[in-house]
């Protein structure tokens, strides 16, 4: 399984408040532990608002993660371009504009995104509120590769978001506790319009969300998109950044994820049957 949304917050690494707000820590032990049922091999550490332009906590956890783990920063305006031809070899592989937690100047991002993606390749990764969406979409869609964060965050921009997925921008299917929308409903429309746009993301540790990841989710996505379940969970993003696509024989069924005994339900007495009685 691929996550393609993850928050690591290193405290050997400075944090900037935002908005009053300081996160607790959470480490990659820590994010080992939570989805240690399910089989998570590779996915996207992504620098949110607190961290700001550090690489600082990006390159140390990439070097910890390994291979198959990629990187999404917050690029400072003023970068150079070695500066960022050497985060790409670092595992960087995206920017984020994160504009629902700090404005930005449109056009100045737009400028940075175009020269990352000449130089390294690199798409853009857009947190923005559901409302802001609809205004920004004649620009937005100009950029040469895209993806928007939690299924741009309400029923609101629903509209505007499908017109970008049909030109070819992905969406994570992540952040569910923090969306105003059906969830439901909207994966599947996001999911009929284009099957390689979503990508499944844990958005752990869940800093200011309505409610943290929970496992549940994972079946709501794999109810939405059906037998397609493979490319939400791998193969989408493994394309969005430039990872080697697993191959699968193509009798093969998408892989069952993992249920330790533990997790299993426990039945009350009286939901057991007894073995009947065979005569001899």
């Amino acid at each position: 399984m691929f996550d393609a949304h993850v928050h690591i917050i290193d405290p050997r690494f400075p944090l900037i408040e935002n908005e009053g707000y300081l996160p607790k820590p959470y480490t990659i032990a820590n994010y080992r532990k939570r989805m240690a049922r399910f089989d998570v091999d590779a996915g996207a550490v992504v620098s949110g608002s607190f961290q700001g332009t550090d690489s600082g906590f990006l390159r140390a956890a990439l070097a910890e993660l390994g291979p198959g783990w990629v990187g999404v920063i917050t690029l400072h305006p003023d970068a150079t371009d070695e500066e960022i031809l050497d985060l790409d070899r670092a595992g960087v592989r995206a920017l984020r504009f994160n504009l629902k937690r700090a404005a930005g100047d449109i056009v100045a991002l737009t400028m940075q995104a175009l020269r990352a993606h000449e130089l390294a390749g690199w798409h853009v990764e857009l947190y923005i509120d559901g409302s802001m969406l609809g205004s920004l979409e004649p620009v937005i869609s100009k950029l040469p590769a895209l993806s928007i964060d939690h299924m741009g965050m309400s029923d609101e921009c629903l509209p505007y978001l499908l017109n970008l997925v049909d030109r070819g921008a992905k969406v994570k299917a992540s952040g569910f506790g923090r969306v105003a929308m059906d969830v439901g409903v909207a994966l599947r429309r996001i999911h009929a319009v284009n099957p390689e746009a979503l990508m499944f993301g844990s958005d752990l540790p869940g800093t200011r969300a309505g409610r943290p990841f929970r496992d549940r989710d994972i079946e709501l996505i794999a109810d939405a998109v059906g037998a397609d379940a493979y490319r939400v969970f791998e193969d989408n993003a493994r394309a969005l950044y430039r990872l080697p696509v697993k191959v699968r024989p193509a009798h093969q069924e998408p892989p069952t994820l993992r249920l330790n005994r533990r997790d299993l339900p426990k039945l009350a007495p009286g939901d057991t049957l007894p073995l009947p009685v065979i005569d001899k």
